[in-house]
């Protein structure tokens, strides 16, 4: 079963996507974070340097949308097309606030005709194949039930599924049912996203649907970047976590200043990475920093020594994410 690396906004870009291949083996394909495309229907410098393909080459990555106006979504589209990708997504997914209150990602589940007239203009006039990736519904699972026949009429690549609604955001169980109802109903390949932390995880679901097309990680490989080879055989290298994050560094040091755009993407990046760690106090440590002179040698010193745990300890990542958007958001202010 293919194997994908989610896209998280802020940490999987370019960068990351390709020092974690260079490092790891067993994801077979990376997601970029989306792309808003706007009016002027102009890519910018950012955006066309996170679509050169680099080392993965456009076989191993899916740009994504994230829009509500179709034209948009068509120019893209066609312009993603000519760099030589033979896939996009659209992102009807996303839960953040000022997404959702714009329209945008998981948004555009608020209304089922809305939906469906944006997804009839974006099919009938783009030629490069679509996935979609999405949520089950805005505030309700029953929601679920309104829009899965608008789904069901348009030639969908591959339905990307996050069984929660936005409203739940990442809390609390996904809904299993409505991963039911869409194997029963639709009638496009199906990936499923969601939850998926250790290797026996993933293993119970591949073998409780062997009719999915794939799943899709994002938290658990950020905390454990090892995951994917271990889901198809491999083990845990601490040296290679080491060189994996040291090549990071190295990447955006070239490119960022330290403390002012390298430190806070570090403190996201190990608000997930210390999930292993068994030693709670070393994320409080971390996590005071100010510095990145002060974080990166206490960083190096618990990938080197601290004691890790067999599996990820999820249980505490809520109040972490919390955490790290206070102290992101304090140290790009200061």
């Amino acid at each position: 079963m293919r194997l994908d690396f989610a896209p998280m906004e802020g940490i999987t870009g370019r960068a990351f996507r390709e020092t974690h291949a260079a490092c790891f083996t067993g994801v077979d394909r990376y997601w970029m974070p989306f792309l808003s495309p706007t009016a002027e229907h102009k890519l910018t410098p950012r955006q066309l340097r996170e679509l050169d393909p680099g080392s993965l080459g456009p076989a191993r990555l899916v740009p994504q949308l994230l829009s509500r106006d179709p034209e948009d979504c068509i120019w893209a589209a066609a312009a993603i097309g000519e760099l030589g990708y033979p896939e996009v997504n659209l992102n009807l997914g996303c839960p953040s606030g000022t997404v959702v209150s714009k329209g945008k990602g998981a948004g555009l589940l608020r209304d089922p005709a809305v939906l469906d007239r944006f997804l009839d203009t974006v099919f009938s006039r783009t030629v490069l194949p679509i996935s979609v990736k999405t949520r089950i519904g805005l505030e309700s699972p029953a929601e679920w039930e309104a829009l899965l026949p608008v789904l069901a009429r348009y030639p969908i690549r591959e339905l990307t599924l996050h069984p929660r609604t936005r409203r739940e955001l990442y809390r609390g169980d996904v809904h299993p049912e409505a991963l039911d109802r869409a194997l029963e109903l639709l009638p496009f390949p199906l990936c499923y996203n969601g939850n998926l932390f250790t290797p026996p995880g993933v293993q119970r679901l591949e073998n409780a649907i062997p009719a999915l097309a794939g799943v899709m990680i994002g938290r658990g490989l950020l905390a454990d970047p090892s995951l994917a080879a271990r889901c198809k055989g491999g083990s845990r290298d601490r040296a290679v976590l080491l060189s994996f994050h040291e090549e990071l560094a190295a990447r955006y040091l070239a490119d960022m200043h330290p403390d002012g755009a390298v430190l806070p993407k570090f403190k996201e990046l190990w608000a997930f990475l210390s999930l292993l760690l068994e030693d709670e106090r070393a994320w409080k440590s971390l996590r005071k920093c100010g510095r990145w002179r002060d974080f990166h040698p206490l960083a190096l010193e618990l990938l080197r020594n601290a004691p890790l745990l067999p599996e990820a300890d999820f249980s505490r990542l809520n109040q972490r994410e919390m955490e790290c958007r206070t102290l992101t958001a304090s140290d790009h202010n200061s």
